[in-house]
């Protein structure tokens, strides 16, 4: 079982920057993919990046350029570096993890982010 827990959210001005933390528990982290996605009310969850066991990242068309995704393996931490942050990035941000060649995944509670003037 994993747990893991979202941090960093707020209320952040238009071209304004947060980040976002997952600290991850109850399995050894360096076998877990981790991802971020993020879900407007009323919207399907929408994948945000993914940050494989390694450190590689990739990230969606809407975060590029704009948002950096990190891993500290000592503190067993997924890092959201977000700026030039927009309206439209306002959503609850989950942090999601699976354990490598499973299909065994896991889910934060979210947290919430909301860019507004």
């Amino acid at each position: 079982q994993v747990q893991l827990a979202e941090s960093g959210g707020g209320l952040v001005q238009p071209g304004g920057s947060l980040t976002l933390s997952c600290a991850a528990s109850g399995s050894p982290f360096s076998i877990l993919i981790m991802r971020w996605y993020r879900q407007v009310p009323g919207k399907e969850r929408e994948w945000v990046t993914t940050i494989t066991v390694g450190g590689d990242t990739n990230l969606a068309d809407s975060a590029k350029g704009r948002f950096t995704a990190s891993r500290d393996n000592a503190k067993r931490t997924v890092y959201l570096q977000m700026n030039s942050l927009k309206p439209e990035d306002t959503a609850v941000y989950y942090c999601n993890a699976r354990i490598v060649n499973t299909r065994s995944e896991y889910w934060g509670g979210g947290t919430q982010v909301t860019v507004s003037s």
